[in-house]
């Protein structure tokens, strides 16, 4: 039987597709899944940890307590070190911290409301971080830090765009959809579905872990936005040449084509590292109404590419 989203339809006009009750029911009723399983059975970090800091003051859509919970008790698991951060970003804040996760931060004036019937999706977005966090964080990485750094579609590209460009990474901050690449089940172009197979995954450390068991075969991107890294970056989960960009869902939304973009990259900056990805949903476990997304999604490696992450991000992986 073919499986469906609760409330999520997709409507075909002329050329454009409208996906608005799908993201509604996607990001409106999400909530962090309590029974996925958060367990490390061979944690990397037994007698030194990983100091990790979690921003959450700038009313990031995902928390360590919150629907990255999962995220954060995964990582904790593994023998990282986890701290929540409600302060701005500065030197002083920064140091003796080894990874910055930021997952979905919006600017102060991007909404009016958390509720998508507001802003989010007919408005853009201000920056969530000031000129002097930028300079705090990118100092902080010239140094030698690791930074995550999660931005999903409009309008959390728009409030980490400035923050992604001091790395020369630029993100479209809208919709990525692909049509030819997404599971059947989902119907709907904005989940895309890497393989080996699609050509999709990319040979890179983090997609091939420190083993065979480590390696990445399926992952499963959750509606977000696509990147462009500088040439000195390497995409992990690359978008196919049958990829578009959408700058939104409206039905005259300017549409662009994705080819040669990604929803993941990696380089290495001076002392540090960063990572960037263009979905978050990919590294939670959620549930919304009665459906799985994220980790906890049947048949995806989305949990070990979590955790391949931060390994690469400690340099566990070169």
């Amino acid at each position: 039987m073919r499986k469906t989203f609760t409330r999520s339809r997709l409507v075909l006009v002329g050329f454009c597709f409208v996906l608005w009750p799908f993201v509604e029911f996607l990001h409106a009723q999400q909530v962090a899944d309590s029974t996925f399983s958060t367990k490390v059975d061979h944690p990397s970090y037994i007698s030194s940890h990983p100091k990790v800091l979690f921003d959450e003051a700038h009313q990031n859509f995902h928390t360590a307590s919150g629907r990255y919970k999962p995220f954060a008790d995964l990582i904790t698991s593994d023998g990282y070190q986890v701290t929540p951060n409600g302060e701005k970003f500065t030197r002083e804040i920064l140091e003796g911290y080894h990874i910055l996760v930021i997952a979905n931060a919006l600017g102060a004036e991007s909404i009016k409301s958390r509720e998508w019937s507001g802003g989010w999706i007919t408005n853009g977005s201000k920056p969530a971080f000031s000129v002097e966090e930028c300079d705090a964080v990118h100092g902080w990485v010239q140094r030698g830090g690791s930074l995550l750094l999660i931005a999903d579609h409009r309008p959390f590209g728009g409030a980490a765009d400035a923050l992604a460009r001091r790395f020369g990474v630029e993100m479209s901050k809208g919709y990525a959809w692909d049509d030819k690449n997404s599971p059947k089940e989902f119907n709907n172009p904005g989940v895309i579905v890497y393989t080996w197979e699609n050509g999709l995954l990319i040979d890179h450390p983090i997609t091939q872990g420190r083993d065979t068991t480590e390696r990445i075969n399926r992952i499963i991107t959750f509606v977000g936005q696509s990147l462009k890294g500088p040439k000195s970056s390497a995409a992990f989960l690359e978008l196919a040449g049958t990829a578009i960009d959408r700058e939104n869902l409206q039905d005259s939304a300017k549409i662009m084509s994705a080819a040669g973009r990604s929803q993941g990259l990696a380089l290495e900056y001076n002392k540090g590292r960063v990572i960037v990805l263009g979905e978050a949903a990919m590294l939670s476990a959620q549930i919304g109404g009665k459906e799985k997304f994220g980790m906890n999604y049947p048949g995806v490696d989305n949990k070990q590419l979590a955790l391949n992450i931060m390994h690469w991000l400690s340099r566990l992986l070169n």
